[in-house]
């Protein structure tokens, strides 16, 4: 069975960068046709996906965050990892990592000084 498992700091300054880091068990994140995402939830709002890198390594990201967010990899860790830099408070929610047929649980990251 995967599972996916988010980790990072839960409080980031304003300016800083947002790291978080997606643990996979279960299934190798280079398993062909399989992608994997990260997607957030602000406080009050609906779902926002930020980013999807490929069992290749080709990333996409959302325009809306294109030019301050990266998601690389570490395969051998079965790792991928969301940066988001000159973070503000807007970019205060749950975190999830996910890939076409599961959910990580999600993780809280508050901006604030």
């Amino acid at each position: 069975q995967m599972r996916l498992q988010e980790s990072g700091p839960g409080l980031v300054k304003p300016s800083q960068t947002l790291s978080l880091t997606c643990t996979v068990s279960g299934g190798s994140i280079t398993t062909n046709n399989y992608w994997w995402h990260w997607i957030r939830q602000p406080p009050g709002k609906g779902l926002e996906h930020l980013g999807t890198i490929g069992y290749s390594g080709d990333t996409t990201v959302s325009p809306s965050l294109k030019s301050r967010t990266t998601i690389p990899r570490d395969t051998s860790k079965n790792q991928f990892t969301l940066h988001v830099s000159s973070v503000i408070p807007e970019d205060t929610a749950v975190y999830y990592c996910a890939s076409d047929v599961s959910w990580g649980q999600g993780t809280q990251v508050t901006v604030s000084s």
